[in-house]
């Protein structure tokens, strides 16, 4: 009798840190796809200054990652960038601000999961 409500235990501890493993990576795929997002729209910004628009995309064992920047002729811009984790977690940044001459402004970002 006492073995088998040990094997009950063993059981519940089980399923337990099986659950508690599932939330440990679904966590890190989030992390790891805003991640993705933020360095995609560090990226695009790269040459916000000298161009008028940019798209890039990249890939690695992580995840992949793509961003597009526009500026109008008034300095105003917006980019959008999204990364995309290998756990099939996803993110989006959004980034609006304006440039005057090489003076560089962030208005406002918006981070979705």
């Amino acid at each position: 009798m006492l073995s088998l409500l040990y094997f009950m235990l063993i059981e519940l501890m089980l399923i337990d840190s099986s659950h508690a493993l599932e939330s440990a990576r679904k966590f890190r795929g989030r992390v790891v796809a805003e991640t993705l997002a933020e360095n995609a729209a560090e990226l695009a910004a790269a040459n916000l200054v000298t161009s008028a628009s940019t798209t890039i995309t990249a890939s690695d064992w992580q995840g992949t990652m793509s961003a597009k920047m526009m500026r109008d002729a008034s300095g105003a811009f917006h980019i959008t960038a999204s990364g995309a984790a290998t756990t099939h977690e996803q993110a989006m940044v959004q980034v609006y601000g304006e440039v005057t001459g090489t003076h560089l402004r962030v208005n406002y970002t918006m981070h979705t999961p």
